[in-house]
């Protein structure tokens, strides 16, 4: 699997109940696939990736206007009418510097855990799992690859009180 291979975030499991929702997100997906490259590339923290009334729908946090401006040229030379993508990127800059102080929690992966499955114990939903996974990316390569003993950062949550 690969890094954005699901759809996630909030809305995305109303979305995945929509008819021929996972058809339409593979779809679209694989025409946006340079744009999803682009994020990886310019560390854009995705919050939202999946199908909303029929289109792609994105929305995550640039760590400049540079870094920002890459993912719209990118998206406009891949669709310049932009009719099946929704998308919503703002900047912080502070992404790009380094934590002043250590997370507030960690979590030991145990056998048979997720990120998806963590994400539920701590925000209350299994679609935000891309927050723990940012907060991790020096440990972590893909969001389906963790391994038990692992200290995780818990972030958090963003837009919501974690519990």
């Amino acid at each position: 699997m690969g890094l954005f291979d699901k759809m996630f975030g909030h809305g995305a499991t109303e979305a995945q109940k929509q008819p021929n929702a996972q058809q339409r997100f593979d779809e679209l997906k694989r025409k946006y696939q340079p744009l999803v490259t682009k994020v990886d590339e310019q560390h854009i923290h995705l919050q939202n990736l999946h199908v909303q009334d029929n289109k792609l729908f994105i929305r995550g946090i640039a760590p400049s206007e540079a870094a920002k401006d890459q993912f719209w040229s990118e998206l406009r030379r891949i669709n310049p009418q932009a009719d099946d993508i929704t998308a919503d990127i703002t900047v912080d800059s502070s992404m790009g510097q380094p934590a002043t102080a250590a997370p507030a929690r960690t979590y030991t992966v145990k056998a048979g855990d997720t990120l998806s499955k963590i994400s539920k114990q701590f925000y209350g939903d299994a679609d935000e799992y891309m927050q723990i996974f940012y907060a991790n990316r020096d440990k972590l390569k893909d969001p389906d690859r963790i391994q038990v003993g692992q200290v995780l950062n818990i972030p958090e949550a963003q837009g919501a009180p974690a519990r």
